[in-house]
């Protein structure tokens, strides 16, 4: 452990000369990623110095309390800082998600439950849209489907940080846990008996890519157009602006219609399309490493049932981590924190283990 941290302190360090060369900032994107790794190290620079101090306190206390009881009397309380500096010092040296300081596209689909299923996708989006407006992140609608009754039968979205966020503090990193199947137990409002019925929405979370990060092919691309369709919008079913762009090698499909031009449509698209194949390239990694994969809470398989919004009892469960609170209200107005933070401890917990069952676990 203090041989890594020491190497990270030093990589801090040599961070710190290159950022201080003027002649770095030539290049703005070498500047930009030297910054963000500067960032991302400054914790764990922290809590390494923060574990030598009270590694160097005890020592000198144990070695004066010969002398003084006055000093053996503070060996208890400095035993344990230095026992929570370990801690803190352990946990940021686990291996982290190398994607965890990204923008993301989040993507919510209707799914079983018709048109009671779009509209509880539009109470999702409304939920992340509230979420990211507490944590100060901007967002933009990318695409969507609206359906009759004002419900998405599909919408894409962008969140993005203002600024460089805190390590574990970017969009990635807090909303990568809601991908999956959300389930909703409720009376529709297209239900005259007051039954209560169970739909789910699907919720799909990618990281966002740069455009230098991933190499497309314009030849590996199909490119349609069409006219738009769906509720409102003054160009709705007038121009050939709706984009339909097929990746031939992997099959991935993506569409836009949101924007009135073409082109913005076709910049739009690609945007999805760019995040889809890191994500795929990304899961292709993962399922090489098992041990990795099993100190992961799974994030973007569609098919697991991750959550259950229960609106009689108002109360929210994750079916992962064993969360559960009867504040589904406020939850849906965007207070997702610490139903976050049971899947972020669950993820952390599980890395740990990992590491301390060692590389040759299975």
């Amino acid at each position: 452990m203090l041989e890594s941290a020491a190497a990270l302190v030093q990589e801090h360090h040599d961070l710190e000369q290159q950022l201080a060369d003027p002649a770095v900032f030539a290049d703005q994107d070498l500047v930009r990623t030297l910054n963000k790794r500067y960032a991302a190290l400054a914790p764990t620079v922290a809590a390494y110095h923060a574990w030598h101090a009270a590694t160097d306190d005890l020592a000198a206390a144990r070695e004066l309390a010969t002398e003084d009881e006055g000093f053996a009397a503070e060996v208890p309380s400095l035993e344990a800082r230095l026992a929570e500096t370990e801690d803190t010092l352990r946990r940021l040296l686990v291996p982290r998600d190398p994607d965890d300081d990204r923008d993301v596209i989040l993507e919510v689909k209707a799914g079983e439950g018709g048109e009671e299923s779009a509209l509880f996708a539009g109470d999702l989006l409304r939920m992340y849209l509230r979420h990211a407006e507490r944590r100060g992140w901007k967002t933009e609608v990318i695409d969507a489907t609206e359906s009759d009754l004002g419900g998405y039968k599909d919408v894409q979205v962008a969140v993005k940080a203002k600024g460089t966020p805190g390590p574990g503090e970017a969009p990635w990193a807090r909303l990568k846990y809601e991908g999956g199947v959300h389930r909703v137990q409720r009376v529709p409002v297209t239900e005259s008996q007051g039954r209560i019925h169970t739909s789910a929405a699907g919720v799909l979370v990618m990281p966002e890519a740069e455009e230098v990060e991933i190499t497309i092919d314009p030849n590996d691309l199909k490119i349609d157009v069409y006219r738009s369709s769906g509720p409102g919008g003054q160009s709705v079913n007038t121009t050939d602006s709706a984009v339909r762009i097929t990746h031939l090698p992997t099959g991935v499909v993506v569409s836009c219609q949101n924007e009135k031009s073409q082109l913005q449509n076709k910049e739009s698209a690609m945007r999805v399309l760019r995040a889809r194949l890191h994500q795929l390239a990304q899961d292709a990694a993962d399922a090489e490493a098992s041990a990795a994969r099993r100190s992961q809470i799974r994030t973007v398989d569609r098919s697991e049932r991750i959550r259950t919004y229960n609106f009689p009892e108002n109360r929210i469960s994750d079916h992962r981590t064993g969360y559960k609170a009867y504040n589904l209200d406020a939850v849906l107005d965007g207070d997702l924190d610490p139903i976050v933070q049971s899947a972020v401890d669950a993820d952390e917990a599980a890395r740990m283990a990992a590491v301390a069952e060692g590389p040759d676990a299975r």
